[in-house]
């Protein structure tokens, strides 16, 4: 009985931690404005949700290792962008043009 309600909490924390992730990347993927996202934040996120993947091979634990693949995943995503936004707004600003929107 015990491993039941330890499954159910960490299914239930995989569901919490997917959908927290998700609309932030899905609007980031659809809108391309990473204006308001810290390079810093998503980096130490993503690298969190690494380790957090291979802890989850190491316990076997199913829901710790989908729910940061799917987030890791988020998170190299939504930093590709806001990198390639970045670049493209420094590029921008040298080449004395006016930054283009991100969105």
């Amino acid at each position: 009985m015990e491993t039941v309600i330890i499954n159910i909490v960490g299914y239930a924390a995989a569901l919490c931690m997917v959908c927290g992730y998700l609309p932030q990347a899905i609007h980031t993927i659809r809108t391309r404005d990473t204006d308001g996202i810290a390079v810093p934040t998503f980096l130490l996120l993503g690298l969190g949700s690494v380790f957090f993947v291979i802890q989850g091979i190491m316990l076997n634990n199913i829901p710790l290792v989908i729910t940061n693949t799917i987030t890791t995943v988020s998170s190299a995503i939504v930093f590709g962008i806001k990198i390639h936004n970045d670049r493209k707004k420094r590029r921008d600003k040298e080449q004395g043009g006016t930054p283009t929107s991100s969105r």
